[in-house]
């Protein structure tokens, strides 16, 4: 699993593009699936749960066609990743 964070100028075009080209690309990089929330604080950022290895997520970060995609969906800066801390039980 892997987090990351991004602001986006339009929430609804972001989403389209997220949906559509995005989630080709990212499927052909191994990407299972993804959640995506808004944040309740700031309503230009979005956070994104990916079922994805690191490995994938590279292929898709390096990928020369991933700039594209991101710049058209509208974001205002590259992701962040949150950084994995651990596993727990309940």
């Amino acid at each position: 699993m892997i987090l990351a964070t991004t602001k986006v100028k339009d929430l609804d075009h972001f989403l389209e593009v997220y949906g559509t080209k995005g989630a080709d690309k990212r499927g052909s990089h191994g990407s299972k699936g993804s959640t995506v929330y808004r944040d309740p604080i700031e309503e230009d950022r979005v956070w994104a749960i990916f079922d994805w290895d690191d490995d994938g997520w590279t292929a898709f970060a390096t990928d020369p066609e991933t700039p594209g995609i991101l710049q058209e969906a509208g974001h205002l800066g590259r992701p962040s990743l949150g950084q994995y801390l651990g596993t727990f039980s309940a």
